[in-house]
């Protein structure tokens, strides 16, 4: 900072004013009364014992006053001097900041080594240019708005830990905070926005002590020319630069990911109040009617909602977390998810903390207002119906091989069951099935899915998949994928006792379906890929001895999982059908076959009622003349005997 001590005193010795009076004023304890001095600018009353300033009134043309180093406590007198440009007030004992109303035109105003607590009273200021507040007692830097003139701002060694509205000064560019108590750069927030800053202290913080502190500066502050009165190379500012930049792509990355995290929420939150009012008008009509189709896991002591086949389902650190319809959607993850999560209910899709936004590594495949389709590492998560295009789009061979888990949610089975057919197809890696909020509800849906052909693990949550409750459903499970060869129902490993009793069980029950049940019946209960299977038993190919290994081999393939387990079949409509009018078609072939055999079976009953009422009636005449004709053929009995022996006879 300029000394304008040393520099503007000798400046009125040249001019011949009062050139004697610097050595004269000393030791005064009042400002002197100044008697015929009317045109004085320059007045030097430093390195004296003034306790107040007096006796100036009359000064109007003074334009610089030095009072450095006396006693001053108050600034009370300085108000009068409206032409003073520079003022000088050092080292003195000033606590607060007055009477500078009227000097509209102080271009220099020094009051460094006082007790003065907070700056003010100095927006109106705007002709300032030089503010030197050092060593004082000051802890925010504010109130400087309007110092529009403002270049030097000096608050060397106060008690600074914030610093505000400097990004309000236009021509701000020395800037001097050593020695004060800022620890960090959110403290120096306003410096980043300052366009005209080019000299900058900040040595003697806690902030400064840093490793990392130069390189954070300059990163903040690309036009800073001087670094704790150190000039900056063109090296460290381009490394500056480039740490800023990077730091401003990070920011844009960091907001992207926030709004996308939010897209997220509200699209799996949608997603969720959609499938939960479906749900409630579905289940509307049977809550109405009281009717139940399964036995309720209530009439079993061996299960309770929160149980599968007697063994507590046990939350997986690898599961998202669970939620239900009025809960909070799941947190992504990066691995399968091989055990059912906790049955907890933490939030509501409603509630402001409803997600977790997914890792870096999440890839956004669909997004909507009410779906959601991503990709997190080797899991595939689909949120509402509209997500289930994403099986459709086309996959690299390298990315479809890489999934291994697909999770369904808030999507009807219903519109799932159309797409297991090509989901193998599709990944042909795919080993576990997650099946969340999708409103499995009966035994038959769980046929459905014999169309993926292979599977490692199978995971079904409780809640908001009423099927689950149900006594038999993971044994019907086992013993209808039996081919599948599951590893894991649910989290719990599937052993041979569990195969064994999934047998007894139902296999029986697929005994007597597949035999029993008319031909016709059967081909519409089979699949397309069933018919030859069936066509194939009825021929009695696969019964016949002397096969050669290639022919057993072949049979075998065509048998496949089974008829008996075939005709547990999920009443769906035909996906392979290519056109709709083909389906039509084979529709319509459907029905005519079933309405003839219903036909048949009407005409049948008919036919039997018919032949039971003349019975009725013709039985008790015909019940008459039969015990007659017995009565008049055994009353000859040697007659009757003779006769008797005669047709065992011929019998013979």
């Amino acid at each position: 900072m300029v000394d304008f001590t040393t520099h503007l005193w000798p400046l009125s010795m040249r001019l011949g004013v009062l050139s004697g009076l610097s050595y004269l004023l000393r030791l005064l304890c009042l400002c002197p009364l100044l008697e015929g001095t009317d045109k004085l600018r320059l007045l030097n009353l430093q390195h004296n014992f003034i306790t107040r300033v007096q006796n100036l009134s009359h000064l109007q043309c003074l334009v610089f006053l030095d009072l450095y180093d006396n006693r001053i406590s108050e600034m009370t007198g300085i108000s009068v001097l409206s032409s003073l440009r520079v003022l000088i007030l050092g080292k003195n004992r000033i606590q607060r900041m007055c009477s500078l109303e009227n000097l509209n035109q102080l271009d220099v105003l020094d009051l460094h080594g006082n007790q003065i607590s907070r700056i003010e009273n100095v927006s109106h200021l705007s002709e300032l240019r030089v503010l030197n507040l050092a060593s004082n007692n000051i802890s925010r830097v504010d109130s400087l708005r309007g110092l529009d003139s403002l270049t030097e701002l000096n608050l060397r060694r106060n008690c600074i830990s914030a610093v505000t509205e400097v990004d309000q000064l236009p021509c701000l560019q020395r800037l001097f905070l050593s020695c004060n108590s800022i620890s960090s750069f959110d403290d120096l927030g306003c410096l980043g926005e300052s366009c005209s800053l080019s000299e900058l202290t900040l040595d003697g913080n806690p902030v400064a002590q840093e490793t990392w502190y130069k390189q954070a500066t300059l990163r903040c502050l690309l036009q800073l020319r001087q670094l704790d009165m150190k000039r900056i190379t063109e090296e460290e500012r381009r490394m500056a630069f480039v740490l800023a930049r990077k730091e401003e792509e990070k920011k844009k990355e960091n907001s992207k990911q926030l709004s996308q995290k939010e897209k997220r929420r509200l699209a799996i939150r949608n997603a969720a109040q959609q499938w939960e009012g479906l749900r409630a008008c579905l289940e509307l009509p049977s809550s109405q009617n009281g009717a139940k189709d399964e036995v309720s896991p209530e009439n079993s002591p061996a299960h309770s909602p929160a149980q599968t086949n007697g063994l507590t389902l046990e939350p997986s650190p690898d599961e998202p977390r669970r939620v239900s319809p009025v809960s909070a959607p799941e947190r992504p993850t990066g691995g399968s998810e091989n055990r059912l999560r906790s049955t907890s209910r933490p939030n509501s899709p409603r509630d402001p903390r409803l997600l977790e936004a997914g890792g870096s590594s999440v890839q956004s495949l669909s997004l909507s207002d009410s779906h959601l389709a991503e990709l997190d590492g080797d899991t595939l998560r689909l949120f509402g119906p509209g997500a289930l295009e994403a099986l459709e789009r086309g996959w690299g061979v390298q990315t479809a091989g890489a999934v291994t888990v697909i999770t369904f949610r808030y999507i009807h089975f219903d519109a799932i069951v159309p797409t297991l057919p090509r989901i193998r197809v599709k990944f042909p890696n795919l080993a576990h099935l997650v099946f969340l909020e999708t409103s499995l509800s009966r035994l038959p849906q769980l046929a459905a899915l014999a169309q993926v052909r292979r599977l490692d693990q199978l995971t079904i949550h409780p809640e908001g998949n009423p099927v689950v409750s149900l006594a038999l459903w993971r044994s019907f499970l086992i013993y209808r994928l039996h081919h599948f060869n599951l590893q894991r129902v649910n989290g719990l490993e599937v052993t041979m006792n569990d195969v064994i009793t999934a047998e007894r069980l139902f296999g029986t029950l697929g005994h007597i379906a597949a035999t029993e049940t008319p031909r016709c019946r059967l081909l519409l209960l089979l699949e397309e890929s069933r018919k030859r299977q069936l066509q194939f038993l009825l021929d009695g190919r696969g019964r016949r001895a002397g096969l050669s290994p290639e022919e057993l081999r072949e049979n075998g393939r065509l048998l496949g999982e089974g008829l008996s387990r075939a005709l547990f079949n999920y009443p769906s409509r035909d996906c392979s059908a290519e056109s709709p009018e083909e389906g039509g078609v084979e529709s319509s072939e459907r029905s005519a076959v079933a309405e003839q055999y219903l036909r048949e079976l009407v005409q049948r009953a008919s036919d039997t009622n018919l032949k039971g009422e003349a019975l009725h009636k013709l039985w008790p005449s015909m019940f008459t003349d039969m015990v007659r004709d017995c009565v008049l053929e055994m009353k000859d009995q040697p007659a009757f005997r003779q006769a008797s022996l005669a047709r065992l006879s011929q019998s013979k």
